[in-house]
């Protein structure tokens, strides 16, 4: 059996521009993952199956499973590899839904990085990353764990910055964000939005940390936080946690997340939002060499 974990994916910051003429918004971001979040598995099988458990796998449970992204995935990689054997995939659904952290494009990359190993396929790298984009935006960056930059709608990932040790608070006020509306919100409240910049890190350690997130912003967070308003109380209260650096919305929301430079702090915050009924989660930052 081969087992892939695919982390929950954050937007440090989400610059957003204007559609292009394939209906997908050009964007500028950098995207962390972290040491945990979902799993997916793979085991040799004559067809393919996919079985889904965990704590919010009931909404993909209910949901025809050919629509499920760790399925589509293993269908195009087979179609595409020309490969003969089955599969048998398990999702432990461990991320909420709609929450803004990749959770669909992560374990269609995970599912993309089992199989592959599982069918003993070669690809090239690039090839990997056409196959991925037509999955999603989010997924070529998702089969990696480093830092990376990521603009174009997606399709266009580089290598990240370097960054100190990092742990994450990630909590989520238990209400759906639908990526789809917010970004229909966002084309009408900007119809003409600015391109898009990539913000550059500068200074050492911390500072560098600090730094990004004072320059750069999630153009979607404000639109979100419209629609729920809880969310910015979540960043208020993640931002005066002892310790925070910094914290914001990822992705279109509702999970926003806290920045810390200890596991025991981030660890505390995480505690103290999952005391006020909402989910959370601590985990580790991947490095850049990971």
């Amino acid at each position: 059996m081969i087992c892939e974990i695919a982390p929950a994916k954050i937007n440090l910051y989400l610059h957003v521009g204007a559609v292009r003429r394939d209906g997908l918004h050009d964007l500028e971001s950098l995207f962390v993952f972290t040491d945990a979040g979902d799993v997916v598995e793979a085991a040799p099988a004559d067809g393919l199956s996919l079985a889904i458990a965990g704590p919010f796998a009931a909404p993909l449970a209910a949901e025809p499973v050919e629509r499920n992204l760790v399925m589509r995935a293993a269908r195009l990689l087979q179609a595409e590899a020309g490969v003969k054997e089955g599969a048998a995939l398990r999702l432990d659904k461990r991320l909420p839904i709609a929450s803004g952290i990749g959770g669909g494009s992560a374990d269609a990359a995970a599912a993309l990085r089992a199989l592959i190993r599982l069918w003993r396929v070669t690809i090239s790298p690039g090839d990997l990353s056409d196959l991925a984009f037509r999955l999603g935006a989010d997924v070529p960056a998702c089969l990696e764990r480093r830092p990376v930059a990521v603009s174009g709608a997606g399709e266009r990932v580089a290598a990240g910055p370097v960054l100190p040790p990092l742990w994450i608070c990630l909590t989520n006020p238990c209400v759906a964000m639908p990526t789809g509306p917010v970004f229909r919100a966002f084309d009408a409240a900007s119809p003409e939005p600015p391109t898009p910049l990539r913000v550059i890190p500068f200074g050492e350690g911390y500072q560098r940390v600090t730094g990004l997130m004072e320059n750069s912003h999630n153009d979607l967070q404000a639109i979100a936080i419209a629609r729920e308003p809880v969310v910015q109380t979540v960043i208020e209260r993640l931002a005066a946690c002892p310790g925070a650096l910094a914290a914001r919305m990822s992705g279109s929301g509702a999970t926003v997340f806290g920045l810390f430079s200890s596991a025991a702090a981030a660890g505390r915050a995480a505690r103290g939002m999952a005391g006020r009924g909402w989910w959370s989660m601590s985990a580790m930052l991947c490095a850049a060499d990971r």
